[in-house]
């Protein structure tokens, strides 16, 4: 299927000004990408293969400090986020409330296979309440020495939600 976001985003009711106006940046799909972890649930996570080593690697040092982390959603397609934003319009959610917690299919960093969704056993995953668990406080002092780094802080100037859950490899910008 060829990607056609112009009439994709009439049809949901996005405007490309209300994108520009937010600055929101387009990201193409991976290409490659590897099994980076199995949930419990049994759903495959992918990342591509540099953002999948250095996952591995913060994961094991975390764990080295007790610290329990763990893959909520990892690499998505654009037509996965098309199909989260209709199904969250279908259940009656405006196009705006829902472009504050989902980005616009294309616009979406897991698109690129560098993000990931985090949790900790204890924490209800997606939920702001995550910021007070030690998990987060270990990533915030140690996840950028492995490239990863927190997209969505408080008071964004993407207009999306605080996400402390959301974290994004950029490898060669790693710190220390």
């Amino acid at each position: 299927m060829i990607f056609k976001p112009d009439s994709m985003f009439e049809q949901l009711g996005i405007s490309r000004a209300s994108l520009l106006a937010r600055g929101l940046c387009e990201y193409r799909e991976a290409g490659q990408l590897e099994l980076t972890e199995t949930g419990n649930d049994g759903k495959a996570h992918f990342l591509i293969p540099e953002a999948a080593r250095a996952w591995r690697e913060l994961k094991n040092a975390a764990l080295n400090d007790q610290i329990i982390l763990f893959i909520v959603s990892g690499y998505r397609s654009i037509g996965r986020q098309e199909e989260i934003i209709r199904k969250k319009l279908s259940c009656g959610v405006c196009i705006e409330d829902i472009l504050k917690v989902c980005a616009p299919p294309g616009y979406s960093e897991h698109h690129t296979g560098c993000a990931v969704d985090i949790s900790t056993p204890g924490s209800q995953s997606l939920e702001v309440s995550f910021e007070q668990t030690p998990a987060f406080a270990w990533l915030l002092n140690h996840a950028n020495s492995f490239g990863f780094f927190l997209s969505f802080p408080q008071g964004n100037s993407y207009g999306y939600q605080y996400e402390p859950w959301h974290w994004c490899f950029h490898g060669a910008q790693a710190s220390g």
